[in-house]
C-alpha cells in the first residue's frame, strides 16, 4: 500500500504537529506488514487521536495491540496531553 499521507500541517498546533511526525515515523513499519495509517483529527477537548489504519492493519487482530501499546504509548513519550486514540470505522 505504501501511502504517504502528507498532511498540511501549517494550522495545527504544535502537539498535532508533533503527533503527525510520530504517525509518519511509525508508518514505514506499518507498510512493511502491508498495512497504513492515516491522521483524521485530534480532539484536545477530550484529548482523543483519531486514525484510521489501512491495508493488512485494518483486519488485523493485533490492531488494538498496535495502537494502544505502539502508537499511543509512542505519543505520549512526546505529547503526554494523548489519552486515548480510536481507530475510526472503515
Amino acid at each position: 500500500m505504501n501511502k504517504t499521507n502528507k498532511v498540511d500541517t501549517k494550522n495545527y498546533s504544535a502537539d498535532v504537529k508533533e503527533i503527525i511526525k510520530i504517525i509518519d515515523d511509525i508508518r514505514p513499519f506499518l507498510n512493511m506488514d502491508g498495512g497504513d495509517i492515516e491522521f483524521i483529527k485530534y480532539d484536545e477537548e477530550t484529548a482523543t487521536l483519531y486514525v484510521k489504519m489501512h491495508g493488512a492493519c485494518a483486519m488485523c487482530m493485533m490492531q488494538d495491540e498496535t495502537l494502544e501499546n505502539g502508537l499511543l504509548g509512542a505519543i505520549q513519550e512526546k505529547v503526554p496531553s494523548v489519552k486515548k486514540i480510536i481507530n475510526t470505522p472503515l
